[in-house]
């Protein structure tokens, strides 16, 4: 266990402990552990991974190897609010590259550069959400966003951010 000088584990590992106790630290519950880890932080940071393996007596590769092939998970920090531009035939058809490319400009965004600096948004293309028939659809967090136009894609951006108070 990490501490940080009076034997407490440090709050980054705090809530890990709580995941895995009510996991059983048990090894055979590893993907419902990385998602509830991934749920609390966004995402799986190494070190964490590195604690589950150790608290799970699971090599730190096959934690990883885990954590990286399946898509649900990620090793990369993601925003507070993530919108997924579906490009699927359906949604490229009905131009959801438009959606896309207004998002990217509002957000300062780039194909390689999908995080805001302050970690409120993330924006991914995917290939497919499921929705053909609301054609072109924004996905934000759980919230299905359908027949979106690249105006309404703003509207939508900033109802959020002045929520946020950022606008």
């Amino acid at each position: 266990m990490v501490t940080q000088g009076n034997s407490e584990p440090t709050f980054r590992f705090r809530k890990v402990c709580e995941i895995l106790d009510r996991n059983g630290n048990d090894p055979t519950r590893l993907i419902p552990v990385l998602h509830e880890v991934q749920r609390e932080y966004r995402y799986l940071p190494r070190e964490i991974l590195t604690y589950v393996a150790t608290a799970l007596g699971l090599s730190p590769a096959k934690v990883y190897g885990v954590a990286s092939f399946y898509s649900h998970f990620t090793l990369k920090p993601k925003g507070k609010y993530i919108l997924k531009v579906c490009d699927g035939t359906a949604c490229h058809v009905k131009n959801s590259s438009g959606l896309n490319e207004v998002l990217q400009k509002e957000l300062g965004l780039s194909d390689r550069h999908t995080t805001t600096d302050d970690m409120l948004f993330t924006l991914e293309t995917v290939s497919c959400l499921g929705a053909c028939g609301l054609a072109p659809v924004l996905l934000i967090n759980e919230e299905v966003h359908g027949q979106v136009t690249p105006q309404r894609a703003k509207e939508l951006l900033w109802a959020i951010m002045e929520g946020e108070g950022v606008r």
